[in-house]
């Protein structure tokens, strides 16, 4: 990533944050987040309570890239091939067609993806992770660049299937999307009530793809991705790392998809930040959203209370993160 187009590059992802803000009121972690996945090509698992502007946050998104928008509503009665796509007999022609389901787009938001059984569930993390469909023997690859946003509701569990944890594991990151403050609700009703804000599209798909590219040439020190190995490892042996009495608390811990999505934020999030190499920081922001989905607390532990961001924290404070590089390191960076 060279110094002369980084200028242009901070200032196409501010023009693009700016276009998204004049819609969207506050939610400036759960936007940073999106846009960390979206520079790092990861996917997003999403839990907040309806109205908090999920929905709306992609779909601008979609329309400042000029990027193919869908959302599907998870029910209980969907199947895979509402998704991905069938094939359909013409009785006129005699020929079967293909019928592209609606995960062929650039930004594909699954709200409430715990309410459909789990074979709908499968069939879009296997999109996510292959970026193709297979109809009918035929492979069929989704547009690039390609973001699934999922929500979870976490009111209501009846009528809904957990997501496995093997699937979730897909998921880069896990964001928790809170309640507006009063001053950023009164913003809201406001602008939802009084004339419509018209978003400007101000980038491309391809520049989209770009910035992507350049988002894996950030550079990352091998100290900072020792500090993603020794977090992810700690979360599966905590023992060896001093942490005897977190051990019982955890069934399960971080797999590689962990370390790998640790050190492709801290990346995104370098960039984003308008540096072309990454600071310890930009990588402990992002830890409880990579690992919160991915630890298994064990019997014990939810006896006891505990969450995962909890035993995070243990994990956080016990493994030190590397020092920050020094002046000179950072030009040679």
């Amino acid at each position: 990533m060279s110094d002369n187009n980084a200028p242009d590059t901070a200032q196409l992802m501010e023009q693009i944050l700016y276009e998204v803000k004049r819609v969207v009121v506050g939610q400036d972690r759960f936007l940073e987040r999106v846009m960390v996945a979206m520079l790092a090509q990861g996917h997003l698992l999403v839990e907040g309570v309806p109205g908090l502007a999920k929905t709306l946050t992609v779909k601008t998104l979609a329309s400042v890239v000029q990027g193919r928008f869908k959302r599907i509503q998870f029910t209980p009665d969907l199947v895979p091939a509402d998704l991905v796509g069938t094939r359909i007999y013409n009785q006129k022609t005699g020929d079967f067609s293909t019928a592209l389901g609606p995960v062929f787009a650039n930004l594909l938001l699954a709200d409430e993806i715990n309410r459909a059984p789990a074979k709908v569930q499968s069939a879009l993390l296997e999109v996510m992770q292959e970026r193709q469909v297979t109809i009918a023997g035929e492979s069929h690859r989704v547009p690039s660049p390609f973001l699934v946003m999922a929500t979870q509701n976490p009111i209501e569990t009846e009528g809904t299937y957990p997501l496995p944890e093997a699937q979730v594991d897909r998921f880069m990151m896990k964001v928790l999307v809170d309640y507006p403050t009063d001053e950023e609700e009164y913003v809201i009703v406001e602008r939802v009530t009084g004339p419509a804000v018209q978003v400007q599209a101000v980038a491309t798909t391809d520049q989209l793809a770009a910035l992507q590219a350049l988002c894996r040439q950030v550079f990352v020190d091998p100290a900072l991705v020792q500090y993603a190995v020794r977090l992810v490892s700690a979360t599966r042996t905590p023992e060896k790392h001093g942490l005897k009495d977190t051990a019982r608390f955890i069934t399960y811990g971080a797999s590689p998809r962990a370390t790998i999505g640790l050190v492709e934020g801290a990346r995104a999030l370098a960039m984003l930040r308008g540096r072309n190499y990454a600071l310890p920081e930009d990588m402990s922001d992002l830890v409880p959203d990579v690992l919160r989905h991915r630890i298994v607390l064990s019997y014990e532990g939810l006896s006891e209370g505990l969450d995962s961001d909890a035993l995070i924290a243990r994990i956080m404070d016990a493994v030190t993160p590397p020092a920050k590089p020094l002046e000179h390191d950072k030009k040679a960076a």
